[in-house]
């Protein structure tokens, strides 16, 4: 089913952490309707080549992890919950310690997504997508009403160690601009525009030749990419795993998908999520 995408025998290991929840207003979704549901933070874990990587880091409860914008325009009103097994105890009980955590890759900027690293992962680096910095800074410290993250995007204090991505960007599959992370074909950044500046995809093969595509958040204004994953789906064989979308966790077919799960979320995909209850 990998034909067209890449030639390899390359794979990574990657498992689902659980990002926390927070609650969605279904307005924003679909006009007409009302109410909420709750919102699920996927974040994944990526190993190769004795590397330890992140993509995502979900949701923290610690509000101060947080410009002033996200604490009173979204804090206030989503009732946000960090998972009960923090990303860091997660790792642990894979055997990584943080530590050993080497890269945190974020798809994007948006505050359900990206947050400071310095504190949990103290010898990582961040990285985000081509265009970030310039869609992003300078950030709440220079200006408080501002809702991107100045300890990234200041341009003379910020307090973390990151960079946009670069390298040789070249197709994959239906993605014009594609990164092969590894240089072995084993994992894709893909440049996925349309929810922001700099967002981003990925695409990792399994040990058994399976390709899962890692989405970004995508809304109406993205529908190219959306089209495109949805071809390295009826194509390619791909399976995706949308930052937030529980619906594969919630029917339980999928068993590439249900691979990345340790035992915990095995048991929450069955007794929590498909009640949309905190995992």
């Amino acid at each position: 089913m990998e034909v067209g995408l890449s030639h390899t025998d390359a794979f990574v290991k990657l498992a689902l952490l659980d990002g926390g929840s927070f609650l969605g207003d279904l307005s924003r979704l679909h006009a007409g309707e009302s109410g909420t549901f709750r919102m699920y933070n996927w974040a994944f874990y990526i190993a190769h080549q004795g590397r330890h990587i992140l993509w995502d880091l979900g949701l923290d409860e610690d509000r101060s992890c947080y410009t002033p914008w996200v604490n009173k325009f979204m804090l206030d009103i989503v009732n946000h919950v960090g998972p009960r097994r923090t990303i860091v105890q997660q790792l642990a009980q894979r055997g990584v310690a943080a530590e050993d955590v080497d890269t945190v890759l974020f798809s994007h900027a948006h505050w359900d997504h990206s947050r400071p690293i310095s504190d949990l992962f103290p010898n990582a680096m961040a990285y985000f997508g081509p265009g970030t910095r310039v869609a992003c800074q300078p950030g709440h410290m220079r200006d408080p009403s501002l809702q991107w993250d100045g300890r990234f995007f200041d341009p003379e204090n910020s307090t973390e160690k990151w960079d946009e991505l670069h390298g040789v960007w070249k197709p994959f599959g239906p993605f014009e601009r594609a990164l092969d992370y590894f240089g072995d074909g084993s994992f894709w950044i893909l440049d996925a525009p349309g929810h922001m500046p700099g967002n981003l995809a990925a695409a990792a093969r399994l040990q058994d030749g399976e390709w899962v595509i890692l989405g970004s958040d995508y809304l109406s204004s993205a529908k190219e990419t959306i089209a495109k994953i949805g071809l390295l789906e009826t194509k390619f064989g791909a399976h995706t795993a949308l930052a937030h979308d529980a619906s594969w966790l919630k029917k339980g077919t999928d068993q590439v998908l249900m691979s990345l799960l340790d035992d915990e979320m095995r048991v929450a995909a069955q007794e929590k999520i498909p009640y949309d209850e905190i995992p």
